[in-house]
């Protein structure tokens, strides 16, 4: 609903905190990581999987591949980028977020929204890498214990800084939204959904 298309140079992940629990993206992944271990990379159409899903989750893994995609997309749009990774991941090289950066600053006639739960490295890397007006930062915020990833985000030169307080998990009476542009709320879906109260999101 807050974006228009995805783009992943990369892909995996490891849980943090609460709101990593259900994460759809765990699902997605290893559901086809069995397929692939199952059946030899094949689907039943007999087409390959993508050669990602050779791999479980938790191994992030880069795909250069991909960095250029947004260079060949003409028309202006809004990129959630790595809706199957945290680009600040540990395990992400330096110098491979600074390609992803790269291309955004090339791409200036697309919107880029980055989403990462490691505001620690977000805090120490912020500072040194460009920060084009087409790129967005936002952070999740799933409880209040979390809502010190807000100040981090604060110190971030970037044109739009946003949260994600979804799946959001109890009431944020401690979130400080100075200098905040935006925030994304809701609750869980699923089978395993914990409860979200409309009293929070008020």
């Amino acid at each position: 609903e807050w974006t228009s298309m995805t783009w992943n140079p990369l892909t995996g992940c490891t849980r943090v905190t609460d709101g990593c629990t259900n994460c759809y993206a765990f699902t997605l992944h290893d559901m086809r990581h069995e397929v692939y271990k199952r059946t030899g990379g094949l689907l039943p159409n007999g087409r390959p999987l993508p050669q990602q899903y050779a791999r479980p989750f938790t191994e992030v893994q880069l795909l250069p591949e991909r960095l250029e995609q947004p260079l060949r997309i003409k028309k202006p749009t809004m990129f959630f980028v790595n809706s199957m990774a945290d680009l600040f991941h540990s395990d992400v090289p330096d110098a491979y977020i600074e390609q992803v950066f790269d291309v955004m600053t090339h791409a200036h006639w697309h919107t880029f929204q980055i989403l990462t739960k490691r505001v620690g490295r977000l805090r120490r890397l912020g500072q040194r890498l460009s920060w084009p007006a087409n790129v967005w930062m936002g952070t999740s915020i799933e409880n209040d214990k979390l809502t010190p990833r807000a100040d981090a985000l604060r110190i971030v030169p970037a044109a739009i800084r946003f949260l994600s307080c979804e799946p959001l998990l109890g009431p944020l009476p401690s979130l400080n939204l100075d200098k905040i542009d935006w925030v994304i709320t809701g609750g869980e879906s699923g089978a395993n959904a914990r409860p979200c109260d409309p009293d929070w999101v008020r």
